[in-house]
């Protein structure tokens, strides 16, 4: 798509079979182009052509053809769309302007079928047309996604406190442990003075003295491997305790989660494509409704006269007529030759179909947009359908995970407690060896050998705890030096959950707001003497979806009239003249236009079909429009495009009506 905001030079635009022109070329120069012409000029068939150059698909071919073509050149750019007719239906192909057209389409091409006109004339939910843009599916599921990793900061903020509040007692231990261990080292340096005293006056137990403390350094090590197996089992039971439960909890929770049948997603597919095919039908039909409305709304006009030439031909032969069929066809005689048989109908009668066919195109419209509301719920529970389903296979590997994890470490059990009994006999062994020893001579000494050995063990025993409780309270400051970062990170996750929660809101708000300010201008500079305001309120109402009751905002339109005595008093939408109606779904798209910032890819705006409104009102809504609109392209009949002034760019369309 184009890159620029403002268009700043011509456009050249070349249309070859769309709407009611044959083939033309048409220059636009920037600000504000006035196309001017009597009915059944092809006026709004050159603002389609526009469109579908723009990117829009809501164009027509000529009836007789099966193929038509636009090129439109700003600059050193050029945009080209294709039309073909294939199946009773009109298909688009070619680069256009912009992309993605559906803000253009809803708040720029202000056609007299624009939905935005059309909801404000209809009295629909305009809320619904104002809010289409926003991606209100995107922005619920990012929601999610920030509010699971605002939860996982919370748990570890949590377990941070939690530690936080362990850190007293693990300071208090290790200030225990290190005067215990100060305590036993004294003791330990005691007794080595008194063995070294009482060594120097026995030589003849050093064999005995060797041998004893070869078996009491061996107890000592033996004891302090059976602790550690110990510890270890200890540890490896606690810690398949927690894999019990924590297999629990999940098998619990798997077993809240049933399967979603496949036949209910297949189900939910087939109607899927129903629905779609459903929906293309309808597209299909409202396309080919549209096109033999267009044809119909020509001939009324005498806008087709070559197909009426060749229709009347055999009726004029021979006589001495100087006036054409033509001429006569757009006379405002009661009398018209039918196009399909040939035989005079009354106007009134052929006028009649043509509303009939509108009203069924806007049948078949709204029945189109039920489809796409039943596509919507469709999607939605196939979506949760497929959330339960991740979520119940997620579950379903952790519980195989856990599963292995319990068997390793109940093998891991079974090979501690195998060591632990080799060395509780091991232990045993070596206390009857030293009990033998010490029963020898110079028992004293030999006693205190083994009091210095178990002091040894000991101290190696605190001063394992010691530096194990050294290293958790480390590992803990460490941990909360961390905790800044991590609330840092929580706040600004908050922030962006509350400006997802109220983008929505504030979007609703803005178009509310910017509505009611532009309706208070326009009707003022309209001049509507008897009508004192028209706002929107925006109101929160309990409303159905799928199985659910949710609240949803609607937009509800006021309208405030003055009375005669000067008393205000409130009507209703339908009470609107047509001319006042029109104006209302005019400011209503324009409010869509600048809430929506339309303007950053699609400067241009087209108007179309204003004839509710007189010259000076036409003039008043297009002056107010330049303030907003960077081009703006509007179609007028002939007596209200002399109102405009000269400076505007003129274009008049009996040039190129065909």
């Amino acid at each position: 798509m184009s890159s620029q905001k403002s268009l700043g030079h011509s456009m050249d635009i070349d249309v070859d079979n769309i709407g009611g022109i044959e083939d033309t070329q048409v220059q636009i120069d920037p600000g504000t182009t006035i196309l001017s012409g009597r009915n059944a000029t092809n006026r709004t068939s050159l603002l389609q052509a526009i469109m579908a150059a723009m990117g829009s698909d809501q164009a027509t071919l000529k009836a007789d053809a099966d193929e038509g073509a636009v090129s439109l050149s700003i600059g050193d750019e050029t945009f080209e769309r294709q039309l073909r007719r294939e199946n009773g239906a009109v298909l688009l192909d070619g680069e256009p302007y912009l992309d993605e057209p559906e803000l253009a389409d809803l708040f720029a091409f202000l056609l007299e079928d624009n939905e935005a006109r059309q909801a404000v004339e209809q009295n629909r939910d305009l809320r619904e047309v104002i809010m289409r843009p926003v991606d209100t599916d995107a922005i619920h599921a990012e929601i999610e996604e920030l509010s699971a990793e605002k939860q996982r900061l919370d748990d570890k903020i949590a377990e941070l406190e939690e530690e936080k509040d362990r850190l007293p007692e693990l300071e208090a231990e290790r200030s225990r442990l290190d005067e215990k261990l100060q305590k036993k080292k004294a003791e330990l340096e005691s007794k080595e003075e008194e063995i070294d005293e009482t060594d120097g006056a026995i030589e003849e137990t050093r064999e005995t003295k060797d041998e004893l403390d070869e078996k009491l350094e061996e107890l000592r090590e033996t004891r302090s491997e059976l602790d550690d197996v110990r510890y270890d089992l200890e540890t490896e039971r606690d810690g398949l305790e927690s894999l019990r439960e924590e297999r629990d909890d999940i098998e619990e929770e798997l077993e809240s989660h049933s399967d979603t049948p496949a036949g209910e997603r297949t189900e939910i597919e087939t109607r899927l494509d129903a629905l779609r095919e459903r929906k293309q039908s309808i597209s299909s039909d409202v396309s080919q409704l549209q096109t033999i409305i267009q044809f119909n709304e020509d001939m009324l006009d005498g806008g087709d006269t070559d197909l009426l030439d060749a229709v009347s031909a055999g009726e004029t032969a021979g006589t001495d007529d100087a006036s054409s069929p033509t001429d006569k066809l757009v006379d405002d005689s009661e009398e018209l030759v039918c196009w399909t048989c040939g035989n005079e109908v009354e106007r009134a009668h052929v006028e009649s179909i043509v509303d009939d066919m509108r009203e069924l195109r806007q049948q078949k419209l709204s029945e189109r947009n039920d489809v796409d509301d039943e596509i919507g719920e469709l999607k939605s529970e196939k979506q949760e359908l497929e959330r339960q389903q991740q979520r119940r296979e997620e579950l379903s590997r952790k519980l195989d995970r856990r599963t292995d994890e319990i068997e390793r470490t109940e093998e891991t059990i079974e090979e501690l407690e195998a060591r632990s009994e080799e060395l509780v006999d091991a232990v045993a062994s070596l206390e009857t060896t030293i009990e033998e020893l010490e029963e020898q001579e110079y028992s004293e000494l030999l006693e205190l050998h083994k009091e210095a050995n178990q002091l040894e063990f000991e101290i190696d025993r605190l001063a394992s705890e010691y530096e194990s409780t050294e290293k958790e309270i480390e590992s803990i400051e460490e941990r909360l030096d961390q905790r800044s970062d991590i609330e840092e990170e929580r706040s600004e996750i908050v922030s962006q959950l509350e400006d997802l929660r109220t983008q929505i809101d504030r979007t609703e708000r803005q178009a509310v707001e910017s509505f009611n300010d532009h309706m208070d201008e326009v009707l003022n500079a309209l001049e509507y003497e008897n009508i004192e305001r028209v706002w929107i309120e925006r109101q929160e109402r309990e409303v159905r979806e799928g199985r659910r009751k949710v609240s949803k905002s609607t937009f509800e339109l006021h309208v405030v009239r003055e009375s005669a005595s000067g008393a205000a008093y409130e009507d209703t939408i339908d009470h609107l003249s047509e001319s006042e109606r029109d104006v209302i779904g005019l400011v209503f798209a324009l409010a869509g236009y600048l809430t929506h910032e339309v303007y950053d890819e699609m400067p241009l705006m087209l108007l179309d079909s204003l004839e509710a409104l007189d010259s000076e009102r036409i003039e008043a809504l297009v002056e107010y429009l330049q303030g907003y609109v960077d081009s703006l392209v509007i179609a007028l009949l002939e007596e209200d495009a002399e109102a405009f002034d000269e400076s505007d760019n003129h274009v008049s369309i009996e040039a190129f009506s065909n």
